[in-house]
């Protein structure tokens, strides 16, 4: 991937615009990260109105995401889902048609279901409006409940900062485990979310009971070779099993197996890029077992395999993508 497209429409929202700006058009270079093309695009280039009562001025038209590697989408007013540019949806539907990556952040996904290349396939938005978009768009099987779904090479996700997570698991596959840590950490944000993660938890509890399981969760990271059990852990937090489970759950928004699945798939992936160990010790350092059940991992949760990981970014850099038509689901 190396040219990226964000289109603005009238009453766009900055914070998500800004999202999308921050993933992709900062240049860190002098941390070893590559650069790209990126553009904000529009219909008609000059001031585009933002819903805050403020304008930006752009300077390209469309041109430009007609040939990008990406193309992201911005949310626009509810009041316009039903009536988006045909000019934009004409180029949502030519970069996929052409395999381009097609990312929306929050509401966005309106304007992606528009064109018509969402039928038949799964898609998220936000919490709050999942069920309208189910109405209007039937034929798209839509989950209120993950920060963002992939499907093929379209991304959608859920409100605000889920979009930023939507960002970083693309570049995850683009750029590799590594750089993609360091721009997490240039934005001060965790590295990896998973996209099957609770979108928001119906009772926060205080922050106090977060940091309780923090011991836990370091050690946790520390041993991901053992074959750890809800048990274990429970008693290493002083807990029941139940109590553990569900206050773990209720922190970080995923049982302890999916978080600890979802580490282990990391740690995984640093190993292929930073060493040249063998599959069989990568799979006993990452608490896998063995290359076989690394394998099985790295298919479902990722799309490619070790090997084909290892060779993308330990060598010529080229971008990883997953098979058409895979769907990204969480780790069980």
């Amino acid at each position: 991937m190396h040219s990226v497209a964000v289109i603005v429409q009238e009453g766009f929202a900055p914070f998500e615009f800004g999202l999308a700006c921050e993933a992709f058009g900062l240049d860190r270079s002098d941390d070893g990260i590559p650069s790209f093309d990126f553009r904000i695009v529009t219909a008609e280039p000059g001031a585009v109105k933002s819903n805050l009562a403020f304008s930006i001025n752009v300077e390209h038209d469309l041109t430009f995401a007609d040939e990008a590697d990406l193309v992201v989408v911005t949310p626009i007013p509810r009041r316009t889902w039903g009536s988006v540019d045909p000019k934009v949806l004409d180029i949502v539907r030519r970069a996929v048609d052409r395999g381009a990556w097609v990312l929306s952040v929050c509401s966005g996904s309106f304007v992606i279901a528009a064109s018509g290349v969402l039928d038949g396939r799964r898609a998220t938005t936000h919490w709050m409006y999942a069920d309208t978009m189910q109405r209007m768009y039937p034929s798209i099987d839509v989950d209120p409940d993950v920060l963002y779904v992939q499907d093929g090479r379209i991304i959608t996700s859920a409100g605000t900062a889920a979009g930023l997570d939507a960002c970083l698991h693309l570049l995850r596959q683009e750029l590799g485990a590594e750089i993609t840590n360091k721009i997490a950490r240039r934005m001060v944000v965790p590295p990896q979310r998973d996209g099957g993660q609770a979108q928001f938890i119906d009772k926060p509890l205080p922050v106090v009971q977060s940091l309780s399981l923090a011991p836990v969760t370091d050690w946790m990271l520390d041993n991901l070779r053992l074959d750890l059990t809800v048990d274990q852990l429970a008693t290493k937090a002083h807990m029941s099993p139940r109590t553990f489970a569900r206050r773990f759950k209720a922190d970080f928004g995923a049982t302890p197996a999916a978080w600890l699945s979802r580490q282990r798939i990391i740690h995984a992936q640093r190993l292929l890029e930073q060493t040249d160990l063998g599959l069989d010790r990568i799979a006993d350092e990452s608490g896998f077992g063995s290359a076989a059940v690394l394998r099985q991992n790295f298919a479902r949760v990722l799309g490619t395999t070790p090997t084909a990981y290892r060779a993308r970014f330990t060598c010529h850099g080229e971008s990883m993508t997953a098979p058409e038509g895979a769907v990204l689901e969480p780790v069980a």
